[in-house]
C-alpha cells in the first residue's frame, strides 16, 4: 500500500498531467500559426476550378465544421478532446476525404517493426558488447569495438545512411534504392522476405548507429562498477567470470539502461524521419514529411499526439518498472 501512495499513483498522475499539457499543445498551435489550415485547403480546391461566391462559402464553412474550427476557442477545444479520446482527428487535407487515423494506422506497422526491432537488438548488442569490452578492457578484441565504434559515433547519422545507401545500392546494388516491401501484401513467404529485404539496409543503418552510443556508455558503467569493492570481493573469492558478468555487472549496470531502451521505443510512434526519407521507407516518418510540405494540420496534429503518448506512456512504464530492477526502490 504505501509503494501504490508514495510511488505508482503519483507517476500516473504526472503521467495524466503531461498527456494534457501535451493534447493541449497540439491543438494551440495550428491555430496559434499563421497558416489557416481553411485557407489552404480551399486554395488546392479552387486551384484549378472556378466556384461562385455562394458555392465558395459554402464550401468554406463546410471545410470548418469537418476540420473542426467551428465556434468559440473553448467549443474547438471541447470537441478536440472528444475526438482525441476516440482517436478521430478528421480526414486528411492531401489525402481527402481519407481519415488521418486510417493513414497512421497503415504506416505506424512499418516504423514499428524497423524502428522496433532494430532498437531492440541495438540494445541487446550495445549492453552485451559493453559490459564484455568494461570487463576486459585489454582484449584485443575489445580495444578494436571499441577503435572502430567510437569513430562511427561522432558520424551524423544521416551520413552513414547516405553511405551505405551509395555503398549497396548503387556501387554494389545489393538491396532495393526505396521501397518496404514489393508483391501483393499477404502472409506469403514471398512478400515476408521483400519486407525483411528493403528493411534491411535502414534497420542496419539505425542499430550501426545506435549501437555505438550503447556500447559507449555500457562500457563506461561497467568500468565504474568493475573498481566497486563487491566485484573485487567477487572475484577474490574465485567466483566464474561468467557469474561476475551476468550477476553482478550487467544487473547493476541495467537500470540507466532500461531508461534509454523504455525512451527509445517511445520515440517509435513518432517515426523515423530521417531514415524513412533516405530510404523512401513507408512509415510514419515519411507520412509526417509530406504533411509538413503540404501543410496538412489534421495529419501532422495525429503523429504529434501518437508520440507524445508513445513517449509518456514508455517513461510510465520504466517507472513503474524500476522496483523489479532496483531493490532499493522496492524496499523503500
Amino acid at each position: 500500500m504505501k509503494l501504490l501512495k508514495s510511488f505508482i499513483l503519483p507517476r500516473i498522475v504526472q503521467y495524466l498531467i503531461v498527456i494534457f499539457v501535451g493534447v493541449t499543445l497540439t491543438f494551440l498551435i495550428p491555430r496559434l500559426s499563421p497558416v489557416n489550415p481553411i485557407d489552404s485547403a480551399m486554395g488546392r480546391l479552387t486551384a484549378f476550378q472556378t466556384m461562385s461566391p455562394e458555392a465558395t462559402v459554402a464550401l468554406r464553412e463546410s471545410l470548418t465544421d469537418l476540420y473542426g474550427m467551428n465556434g468559440s476557442m473553448l467549443e474547438q477545444y471541447l470537441s478536440f478532446w472528444r475526438r482525441v479520446l476516440v482517436f478521430d482527428l478528421g480526414p486528411s487535407f492531401t489525402n481527402f476525404p481519407t481519415p488521418v487515423s486510417e493513414l497512421i494506422g497503415t504506416s505506424i506497422w512499418w516504423t514499428a517493426g524497423l524502428l522496433g526491432f532494430s532498437t531492440i537488438l541495438a540494445w541487446f548488442m550495445g549492453l552485451i558488447m559493453g559490459t564484455l569490452a568494461g570487463y576486459f578492457p585489454n582484449k584485443w578484441w575489445s580495444r578494436s569495438a571499441e577503435n572502430t565504434l567510437i569513430t562511427i559515433y561522432p558520424v551524423p547519422y544521416y551520413i552513414l545512411a547516405f553511405i551505405l545507401l551509395m555503398l549497396f545500392t548503387y556501387y554494389w546494388p545489393i538491396f532495393p534504392l526505396v521501397g518496404g516491401a514489393r508483391g501483393t501484401p499477404g502472409f506469403t513467404w514471398s512478400y515476408i522476405s521483400s519486407i525483411f529485404y528493403y528493411g534491411f539496409l535502414p534497420a542496419l543503418s539505425i542499430i550501426i548507429s545506435a549501437l555505438s552510443f550503447r556500447f559507449i556508455i555500457s562500457k563506461a558503467l561497467t568500468s565504474s562498477e568493475r573498481s566497486s569493492d563487491y566485484v573485487k570481493f567477487a572475484e577474490m573469492a574465485a567466483l566464474p567470470k561468467r557469474k561476475i558478468l551476468f550477476s553482478y555487472l550487467i544487473r547493476n549496470t541495467l537500470l540507466p539502461q532500461v531508461t534509454d531502451l523504455g525512451l527509445s521505443l517511445g520515440t517509435v510512434f513518432g517515426g523515423a524521419l530521417i531514415t524513412e526519407v533516405v530510404f523512401g521507407y513507408p512509415g510514419l516518418g515519411t507520412l509526417l514529411l509530406g504533411a509538413i510540405n503540404a501543410a496538412d494540420f489534421n495529419v501532422i496534429m495525429g503523429i504529434t499526439l501518437l508520440s507524445i503518448i508513445g513517449i509518456a506512456t514508455a517513461s510510465l512504464l520504466v517507472d513503474l518498472s524500476y522496483p523489479l530492477f532496483d531493490p532499493r526502490v522496492r524496499y523503500e
